[in-house]
Order: C-alpha cells, then structure tokens, then sequence
C-alpha cells in the first residue's frame, strides 16, 4: 500500500488554533458503515450512538511539559524533548537541532536548577540523557515548573492553559503528546455515558517518538515503527472480554487506545486474556 494514497489537503483555516470554551461542543463525524453515509453532529451526541452492554476503552496516559530548552557549554541553545523513561531520571530524548546535544556533553536548564548528561545515541538519531535537579528538588518537580506542553507542529498559538491540552481522565504520567480524540470527553459526558449501561474501562499508552517522527518511506509496510509502554489492567481486560461475551461492542477512543488493544490482543494481553503490559507499535 502506498503512503501517498492517504494524502489530502488540509487548508490551513480550517485548524482550530485555541480550544473551544465546552470540551463536548466540538464537531463530530459519524460514519454510518452500514449505509455508507456521512452524518454531522456535536461531539455531546456520541451517547446517542452508544448502547447498554457496550464499553467505552480511554487511554488514561498523562502528557507531561516535555519541551526543555538547555545552554551547552559553549553558551548555544537546544532543545530537549523528553520520550520515553529508561529508568530513574534517565530518559530517551529528541535533541533540537541534534548535533548541538554531543555524547559527553552536559546541558544545563533554568540558569543551572537542572543538569543533563547526555549518555549516548539512540539508534532513531535521538539521544539518551540523565537529569539531575541541583537545588534539593525532584526531577520531574523541575520539569513540571519549567517544560513546556509539546503541541503539535500546526499549532502556531502558545498554550495559554496547560490542563486543555489533557485529558480529564488523564492520571498516569508519561506521554510526549496527547491522545487527542479524548479531549473531547467531559466528567458530565462520561457520567451520562455510564448511567446508560456502557461500561469505562481505561489503558495506558504513553505517547511517544512514533507521534513526532514522518512517514519517508514509499509503502507503508516499509515504515519502521518505534515502539512505545502500554498496560493493560486484569479488570480492563474482565470487563472488555464480559462485553464482548455478552455481544456488547468495545468502543476505542483514538488511535491510541486501538493500538494498545490490538497488541495485548497480538500477545495475549489484555484484549484476548488476562490483563498486562508491552511495547507497541508507535504512530506515525
């Protein structure tokens, strides 16, 4: 299959540069698959299309301010964004422009109230780098005060209020990037959506490399996924496999949530069996 054949244009206009002031007043298209047509409507109305038995699957990963500017020892600029943890407060990273973060090199952020070494390469072209907080602070309490929300590249405005920019499901911290199709959903929204027979269960995938790195391969199965951590919870696994038993459908919310599902389905995880954990396939 050709890469080229999911190309479309997107007019610039047409991307919303701030949030709406109502999650849920967002638009919604819905696929008739049955009737091959198109209908249009809110994003409030998806209970509507919903039905008792049926579970609703949420990816719970919590975006982290990722975005990091460091000085090099010489007094120049990069920027660091963090990927994946590796352990501790060792962390895969992507250096801006990347050879000005150089394997032995240390980089210091917010005028010294953190360090990083940088380890080594990546074989992606990424870096590894150890962080170390120099005032009596944690880690990820300096990231939190001083890293920036990685937005993505169409969107020109500053974030004016990080907590748009998750979910509000969102709980287990570790994504370089939202799983934006639930942006969308409010605590209102979720409480109708239970209160009409349909079961919430929630997965984590922590978004990674795959969701910033392009496609530069002609077919699609020639394009090398990066991988990214994803569990799936025992009772997660109870209660889409309860579901499916009963002839219930199993609702993804985002490409995040079918990704991890078809791999704990791949390896016998959450989707076919008990609950666990892995690596899947990346976005891109």
């Amino acid at each position: 299959m050709r890469v080229d054949d999911f190309d479309y244009e997107l007019p610039e206009r047409l991307i919303a540069q701030a949030p709406l002031a109502a999650r849920d007043a967002s638009r919604l298209m819905v696929l008739v698959r049955d009737e091959r047509r198109i209908e249009h409507r809110h994003f409030g109305d998806l209970p509507s299309y919903l039905s008792p038995g049926d579970v609703l699957v949420l990816n719970d990963t919590r975006v982290i301010p990722a975005r990091l500017r460091a000085t090099r020892p010489t007094g120049g600029r990069v920027e660091i964004l963090l990927l994946q943890p590796r352990g501790g407060d060792v962390w895969e990273c992507l250096a801006r422009p990347g050879r000005r973060a150089q394997v032995g090199q240390t980089l210091t952020f917010a005028d010294g109230r953190m360090i990083g070494h940088v380890l080594s390469k990546t074989e992606y072209g990424g870096r590894v780098v150890e962080f170390r907080a120099t005032e009596g602070e944690t880690v990820d309490a300096v990231v939190d005060a001083i890293g920036e929300m990685p937005v993505p590249h169409y969107i020109k405005r500053r974030l004016e209020q990080s907590e748009r920019y998750q979910t509000v499901y969102a709980r287990e911290r570790g994504s370089a990037a939202a799983p934006t199709a639930g942006l969308h959903f409010t605590p209102e929204l979720l409480g109708q959506i239970e209160r009409a027979g349909v079961a919430i269960a929630r997965v984590t995938l922590h978004v990674g490399l795959g969701t910033f790195r392009p496609v530069k391969t002609e077919r699609v199965e020639e394009h090398v996924m990066h991988a990214e951590h994803y569990e799936v919870s025992e009772a997660t696994a109870d209660v889409i496999n309860s579901a499916r038993s009963a002839g219930g459908r199993v609702v993804a919310v985002g490409t995040t949530t079918v990704r991890t599902l078809e791999s704990a389905a791949g390896g016998g995880g959450g989707g076919g069996g008990g609950g666990g954990g892995g690596r899947a396939g990346g976005g891109g």
